[in-house]
């Protein structure tokens, strides 16, 4: 059987992958990117609603979550946002910030999967699909990849195959295993960027609130987030609580102020001065979704009487937990609806400046693959393209 040999092997036609895959074929490397799938950058189509959040303008090292919370910055540092919008709008690609520097494409996330596949075109980078990895052996002269598309051999070996978030994408633990079937260490890994889900007697009362969405402050393990959060049939979830999903671990409490621009106390105090006669659900339903007021009526015991007729003590019960309403959450939704995987190939192991194995030499980690986890709002794909960059450069 012939083999194939190749400067650059790169196994996962991902963001971070392609990235690495266009960076080194412009080095003149001759480079080739497997994929098991039958399409590339499937995980960057379903993203931000199918118009891919690719960046976001405020990225910075501290937005990312990590074993070792240094090992990102040289890589942001050296290929910034700034960079991937010069190159967006060198594509003639029309986007917009949502909220938080959040940016998307206004038309699709094919024009980011079009991007990255002209990138790869014009440095001859050749990327082959529906190509199973069967198995890597390190030589002397570099990496034998087998497939079940043939043999290949690689000096440098480039594992861009993502965490275990949306296995219906094919996710799967193999960057993992190789990592450990090199010796490289692999932090323990679990859902981020996740809805949480609750125990029966809160989601028995809360389920009927399923589609409403209020803005709050969530907090979890001295981490605070102020954004949208949306009831559902199983539980909690928004942009508020997939980023404290981030800081849980089963059995924390997740605080929530429901009302973050504005005082509980001073609204009741108002309303007992001013409309003394108003039912408690009247005086809350100037702020919520009626629906939400009756449920939070239910699952706290309160009484819906007139405000005059409540006592101090309920009125600041009322009002602390309108601030600091504390939930136990269950659990989350797991890896089938998670956007992102914490944990991964220790850090310790890779140089952050090339993302190398620092004890197999051509042997390189990027993306999601690797303990570096960004926010929600485009800061995973950052950390794609910079490592996916600071790889590329060398492999």
């Amino acid at each position: 059987m012939s083999v194939i040999k190749r400067d650059v092997i790169v196994i996962g036609a991902g963001a971070a992958g392609l990235f690495c895959a266009a960076q080194a074929g412009a080095r003149g490397r001759n480079v080739e990117v497997l994929d098991h799938a039958k399409k590339i950058g499937r995980k960057i189509l379903m993203s931000g609603g199918g118009r891919c959040n690719f960046t976001n303008m405020y990225a910075e090292p501290d937005n990312f979550l990590s074993n070792n919370p240094h090992f990102c910055k040289s890589a942001l540092s050296r290929y910034t946002q700034w960079d991937f919008i010069g190159l967006v709008a060198s594509y003639g690609i029309a986007y917009h910030e949502k909220t938080l520097g959040q940016l998307f494409c206004d038309d699709s996330a094919k024009d980011i999967v079009n991007l990255l596949e002209s990138e790869c075109a014009k440095a001859d980078v050749t990327i082959t699909t529906r190509c199973e990895i069967l198995s890597v052996e390190k030589v002397a002269s570099g990496f034998v990849v087998n497939t079940s598309l043939g043999m290949y051999e690689c000096k440098s070996l480039v594992i861009a195959t993502g965490g275990l978030s949306m296995p219906k994408l094919g996710a799967s633990p193999f960057g993992y295993q190789i990592a450990e079937k090199f010796g490289l260490p692999v932090l323990p890994t679990r859902a981020a960027l996740v809805p949480f889900t609750l125990h029966e007697k809160d989601k028995s009362v809360l389920a009927e609130l399923s589609g409403i969405a209020v803005d709050v402050a969530a907090s979890c393990n001295n981490t605070s987030f102020k954004e949208a959060m949306l009831f559902t049939h199983r539980g909690l979830s928004g942009p508020s609580m997939l980023q404290v999903s981030s800081y849980w671990t089963p059995g924390d409490e997740v605080e929530i102020n429901l009302m973050p621009t504005q005082s509980a106390s001073e609204l009741i105090e108002d309303a007992r001065t001013n409309n003394p006669d108003a039912q408690l659900a009247t005086c809350l339903g100037k702020v919520f979704p009626k629906r939400m007021v009756q449920s939070f009526i239910e699952l706290n015991g309160w009484r819906n009487v007139p405000v005059k007729q409540l006592s101090h003590a309920e009125c600041s019960e009322i009002a602390d937990t309108l601030q600091e309403w504390k939930i136990k959450p269950n659990g989350t939704e797991g890896y089938r609806t998670a956007e992102v995987t914490l944990g991964g190939v220790d850090t310790d192991a890779l140089s952050s400046k090339t993302m190398m194995a620092k004890d197999v030499d051509g042997l390189y980690f990027i993306g999601e693959v690797v303990d570096v986890t960004g926010w929600l709002g485009g800061f995973n794909f950052q950390w794609a393209w910079s490592s996916g960059w600071a790889a590329g450069q060398v492999a």
